[in-house]
């Protein structure tokens, strides 16, 4: 994964919470950590997608800092209008397709971004569920995986019911439950306004 500044995210020691937020202030704060002699499997998630993100620790603060990756540059533009952000690239169509768009307000470019804006409107709370409950699903299958209820906890999760997942996660760590709750509200949320 390349992180990028705006990054928020949540290092574990073990299944205990080290710190949350920026990636920068998290890995000093696990460096810090590490160095005050923190002994278990340290990972460190981000906090949209639960995907691990790998930090190498070795040396000073300050060399473990200068070694975080910084934004993604950004690829070079090739046709269409650079200043917008709009890319030409090819699209095959049915001759009645290229018919009806060619009738549309706005010519061919116009309707396809309507259609596409539209489509992405209705189909985006939906997606935004489905990504809050897979980011929930990673994390617990990481630092859950061998916990009791885990299986049941993870199908309450995917069903939407927030109460059996709560009862199912009790008496997990209070790091893993409280990160999971967290994660678990953002995909229900997402699931209400679907």
């Amino acid at each position: 994964m390349m992180p990028t500044d705006d990054v928020t995210c949540s290092a574990f020691d073990d299944r205990h919470l080290i710190a949350r937020g920026p990636l920068a202030e998290v890995v000093r704060a696990t460096k810090q950590a590490l160095d005050a002699g923190a002994a278990g499997s340290i990972l460190i998630f981000d906090d949209r997608t639960s995907q691990l993100i790998e930090v190498d620790f070795r040396g000073s603060p300050d060399e473990v800092m200068a070694r975080l990756p910084g934004p993604a540059p950004t690829a070079a533009r090739g046709p269409g209008r650079p200043r917008l952000g709009v890319v030409a690239r090819e699209v095959t169509l049915l001759p009645r397709h290229w018919d009806w768009l060619g009738q549309q307000p706005g010519g061919v470019s116009g309707a396809l971004r309507r259609l596409v804006e539209h489509a992405t409107r209705q189909q985006e709370p939906q997606a935004r569920a489905r990504q809050a409950q897979e980011a929930t699903d990673r994390f617990m299958r990481v630092m859950a995986g061998d916990l009791a209820g885990y299986e049941e906890a993870s199908r309450a999760l995917y069903r939407g019911e927030r109460e059996r997942f709560a009862e199912l996660t009790a008496t997990w760590p209070a790091d893993v439950r409280e990160h999971l709750l967290k994660l678990a509200a953002d995909a229900w949320a997402s699931e209400v306004t679907a």
